[in-house]
């Protein structure tokens, strides 16, 4: 009876130290979270690169303002934090991300199978796809993408968006001209030093409608399927379950919605506001 006694023990002793030490564990875990660290700092860093209408642009008195920027000011709020954005170049905001000089990447960043091998996303908060802004003395000669893969035709693009990705893949005989803005890059056109430049619609669509009628043609049928998504670094559950729980409730109530009205829709309301 005593050995009985003695295994009970026993066995309540190892359950109770499992326990104990799945608790630490759990402690440490949330601790090493990043959304634990916002709330500890009282900020949240958003790494974003402005320039990509309407997801983050400068006004005309420098802020940088736009959709992302929105929702970014949302999420701030939502977390009882302040927020603070961090403006970088494209070609750096992964690994920026990854040496924690922020939090999040808000960037209307297109989920792909090679970034998602350095990060994780979110679930997609909005999708696009490519789009081309052609030069106006190709009207009627070029009516799609396929059409540009030819060794005549100058390409723009921006250098490391996935607009360059879709030019090297689905025109790979044009040449191809890497930029590090897609206000470079598009002028290229205008000013018929290239031809087409390939970028995603609502960039596309907004430039077109504010300053390229009558200067550019529009392709506007998408050649490409891209969902957008919030960047994080790997090994942050806690964080990106918050996320996607934000995500969802903001399309749920209708603040995503009114959001997006904003940006996507009354682009009269501040097309003259930005540079």
């Amino acid at each position: 009876m005593r050995r009985f006694f003695g295994l009970v023990a026993f066995l309540v002793s190892v359950f109770m130290l499992m326990s104990f030490t799945s608790k630490a564990s759990d402690i440490n875990l949330w601790h090493n979270s990043t959304l634990y660290k916002i709330q500890k700092k009282g900020v949240l860093r958003v790494g974003l690169n402005a320039g990509y209408m309407p997801f983050e642009m400068r006004s005309k008195t420098g802020k940088i303002i736009g959709f992302d920027v929105d929702l970014a000011k949302l999420m701030a709020k939502a977390m009882g934090v302040k927020l603070k954005i961090v403006n970088t170049d494209w070609d750096g905001i992964i690994p920026a991300l990854m040496t924690n000089k922020f939090d999040i990447i808000m960037s209307g960043m297109t989920i792909t199978q090679k970034r998602n091998l350095k990060v994780n996303f979110a679930d997609p908060y909005i999708v696009v796809g490519q789009t081309i802004l052609l030069n106006k003395k190709w009207a009627g000669k070029v009516k799609s993408y396929k059409d540009l893969n030819s060794p005549k035709f100058t390409i723009t693009v921006m250098l490391g968006t996935t607009g360059d990705f879709a030019a090297k893949k689905f025109m790979p005989k044009a040449k191809i001209q890497e930029f590090q803005t897609e206000e470079e890059a598009v002028m290229q056109v205008i000013q018929g030093r290239a031809d087409a430049f390939v970028y995603d619609k609502p960039y596309n669509s907004i430039f077109y409608s504010t300053k390229g009628k009558g200067k550019l043609i529009f392709l506007d049928k998408p050649f490409t399927y891209e969902p957008l998504g919030w960047a994080i670094n790997k090994g942050d559950p806690d964080f990106l379950n918050w996320l996607n729980n934000f995500l969802r409730q903001i399309k749920h109530d209708g603040t995503y919605d009114k959001i997006y009205k904003k940006w996507f829709v009354d682009v009269k309301a501040w097309k003259d506001k930005v540079q």
